[in-house]
């Protein structure tokens, strides 16, 4: 059965911690007594980094913008690019704090926009955001004066510094170093301690028995393009209670073989959902191509469509994974019976 979801991230299961979540986005957090007034240092990608206090963040992306809105930052950030890849920021549960920062750019992350709006502050993923090839880098961005901060999941593929955590706990690094920065510590930890909780309850309600053969298609007809190891839709998989089936590749977002995808004969597809490529087409794609029409999956129409800033890192990764942990309780296949 597919789930194709209309309403916004974090529906009826979730939506009091996401009435909760947004009531506090709402208020600015409240700097700490005390914090600090010069300094801080903080881990970036495994450098030890002295981070200022910043004024005027840019943030590229849902994830990198959910963050500081989760920790009531909206005031420190002065806009956001957005590539038209990702779903309208007027679907977050944060709405209204993109409303009250500025719309930079529908282009990749670049170094003229950073100093276009005169960021003191640049938040954005390895290779989803800074890049060698586009010449937007944190050591370019430290020449020009501007503090950048790196998403601790996409560490995994930075050359130099690496540091290496799963997903979700990667996530919950950054709100704690964010929290640092801005001397916001207090708010981070009560932000992370309710992610925490709202994850161990997906887990400990997951089904019982062998976990379900999930896979992940992003795109790509001639080859798939899909989640491995080390992006955060392997620990919604893992936590709700499937396994990824190409979750023993020690990598990010990858490319694979259709072959594979058959060898590990899915029962539930996990469509991710953004661009200009509707979910439906997406899934028509798999019920009519020759390497899929038979797979486990396909054949009881079992799709779960996750929205893209629920499986990037970012706060909304949590929502995906109490609405991917409610369809594998209701609408996992049944083994016993196929047994």
């Amino acid at each position: 059965m597919t789930a194709i979801r209309t309403a916004p991230p974090g529906a009826a299961p979730v939506a009091l911690p996401l009435i909760l979540a947004v009531a506090l986005s709402g208020c600015g957090a409240q700097i700490e007594e005390g914090a600090r007034a010069d300094t801080v240092t903080v881990n970036r990608c495994g450098e030890e980094v002295d981070y200022t206090r910043p004024h005027n963040a840019v943030v590229y992306e849902g994830g990198s913008a959910d963050k500081m809105f989760a920790l009531g930052l909206t005031d420190h950030v002065h806009g956001y690019v957005m590539p038209p890849a990702n779903p309208p920021v007027t679907e977050s549960p944060w709405a209204d704090e993109y409303a009250r920062v500025e719309f930079l750019s529908d282009d990749l992350l670049n170094k003229e926009v950073v100093v276009d709006a005169g960021a003191d502050f640049v938040v954005a993923g390895w290779n989803s955001g800074f890049s060698d090839e586009r010449g937007i880098t944190p050591e370019i961005l430290d020449d020009l004066g501007v503090q950048s901060f790196m998403h601790t999941e996409s560490c995994y593929d930075y050359p130099g510094f690496p540091e290496r955590v799963e997903p979700f706990e990667g996530l919950y690094a950054d709100l704690e170093r964010l929290g640092d920065i801005f001397g916001v510590r207090d708010r981070a930890d009560a932000t992370v301690a309710e992610y925490r909780e709202r994850v161990a309850a997906v887990r400990a309600d997951a089904p019982e028995g062998d976990p379900v053969p999930v896979f992940l298609y992003d795109s790509g007809t001639d080859q798939p393009f899909t989640a491995a190891a080390q992006v955060p839709p392997n620990d919604i998989i893992r936590f709700a209670g499937g396994e990824n089936i190409v979750g023993d590749l020690d990598e990010r977002w990858t490319q694979v073989s259709w072959e594979a995808v058959v060898e590990g004969a899915p029962e539930v597809i996990i469509i991710l959902d953004y661009g200009d490529q509707p979910a439906e087409d997406k899934i028509e794609f798999l019920k009519t191509s020759p390497h899929t029409s038979e797979l486990p999956a396909v054949r009881s129409d079992s799709f779960f469509v996750l929205d893209y800033n629920e499986g990037i890192s970012g706060p909304r990764v949590v929502d995906g994974l109490e609405s991917f942990g409610a369809y594998l309780r209701e609408h996992a296949p049944d083994t016993e019976g196929a047994a």
